[in-house]
């Protein structure tokens, strides 16, 4: 059978948010063990460090392609 000949295929149109690059959720162990440390994981392992805390972890930029990383999120030795 033929499909009717009024009917046009619509395909889906991706969102821009498909596309970008996703950083993945890292646990304090990581950040305590990272060679290249940044902000956002210190100040994350600094609260870890406290008795009781509990987190979920934090977004790791060096999950990211390089030419995705911002430069300034890293902390300058």
């Amino acid at each position: 059978m033929n499909k009717p000949a009024g009917k046009k295929v619509i395909k889906k149109k991706k969102s821009p948010d498909s596309e970008r690059p996703q950083m993945k959720v890292v646990t304090s162990d990581t950040c305590a063990a990272c060679r290249t440390p940044c902000h956002r994981g210190l100040s994350y392992l600094a609260r870890m460090s406290q008795p009781g805390a509990m987190g979920n972890g934090v977004p790791c930029v060096l999950t990211l392609p390089p030419a995705a990383r911002p430069s300034s999120a890293f902390v300058n030795h």
